[in-house]
């Protein structure tokens, strides 16, 4: 059973997230949190925010989102019926990371489906936006799903990879579900100076991946002298890549791949979902 929390504020693009997580899933057990977080407003004269008493609450703000979640789990039915998937719903007043948090723990989350407004939703992420905060702040793997983005089975992975991590299996654990389920193919990417070779410890850590892909379709691709973004849009496009996966830990490698692209030259965001992977 996997369990998957998708946060929604009622948008195109958070029901896009929900749509494609469950033909994603498709063939795989599941119970969907889709979760509501209605934020905290600071009063209009810059006083703190000030707290209501849970039953006020109740009453008024988290009733009209209980009745939204609703009519949205009236919409999910109304898609094509699948007896592997069950849903719950979840409402809640405050901080919306804190919540993410306090639900993956409580709930045993696998997965975080988030919805991004295309490409200029994924540049704000490094602005502080709820997408950003979950990546970075959440030890939980994370889906971005643009709000452009068709779902098709994912043929292919883009991998970008330095090489310098020392991958733990559990950290590959999501990623190795979606290439069995589908039968993926997974294509390593490695953006390379002119002249630069391999050191002994990325040769390991390849073949790490070597081995533990050695049962499904997988490739090694090199790129010298492109920048990181360019080398990532340009092998997204000639590969027609469908999910591009990465390691959380290694920030560097992640935020300049998801928090710094120009967005008039950078066309991936748009249309191809993002894995995050956390230890």
């Amino acid at each position: 059973m996997k369990n998957i929390l998708i946060p929604t504020d009622f948008s195109g693009n958070a029901w896009n997230a929900i749509r494609y997580g469950m033909a994603l899933f498709k063939k795989a057990k599941c119970t969907f949190y889709i979760i509501n977080v209605h934020p905290i407003t600071a009063y209009s004269g810059g006083e703190a925010a000030m707290y209501a008493s849970q039953e006020i609450l109740e009453q008024s703000i988290l009733k009209e989102n209980k009745e939204q979640l609703k009519k949205l789990l009236k919409e999910i039915e109304r898609l094509p019926f699948n007896t592997k998937h069950t849903f719950h719903t979840l409402a809640h007043y405050g901080f919306f990371t804190d919540y993410i948090k306090q639900e993956v723990n409580d709930k045993n989350i696998d997965l975080i489906i988030m919805g991004t407004k295309g490409a200029s939703g994924i540049k704000a992420v490094s602005l502080g936006s709820n997408t950003g905060d979950v990546i970075t702040r959440v030890k939980c793997p994370v889906l971005a799903v643009p709000e452009d983005a068709e779902y098709h089975r994912p043929k292919e992975i883009a991998f970008p990879t330095d090489y310098h991590l020392n991958y733990d299996v559990k950290v590959l654990e999501d990623l190795k579900e979606v290439v069995l389920i589908h039968g993926s193919a997974v294509r390593f990417l490695y953006i390379s100076k002119a002249g630069e070779e391999l050191t002994d410890q990325q040769i390991k850590n390849q073949k790490f991946m070597e081995d533990y892909f050695a049962g499904s379709e997988h490739s090694f691709h090199k790129v010298t002298g492109e920048k990181l973004e360019t080398a990532v849009q340009c092998f997204t496009q000639s590969r027609d890549i469908d999910i591009i996966a990465m390691v959380a830990k290694n920030l560097n490698f992640l935020q300049r791949i998801l928090f710094r692209p120009t967005v008039e030259k950078i066309s991936y965001h748009t249309k191809v979902p993002f894995l995050v992977l956390h230890e």
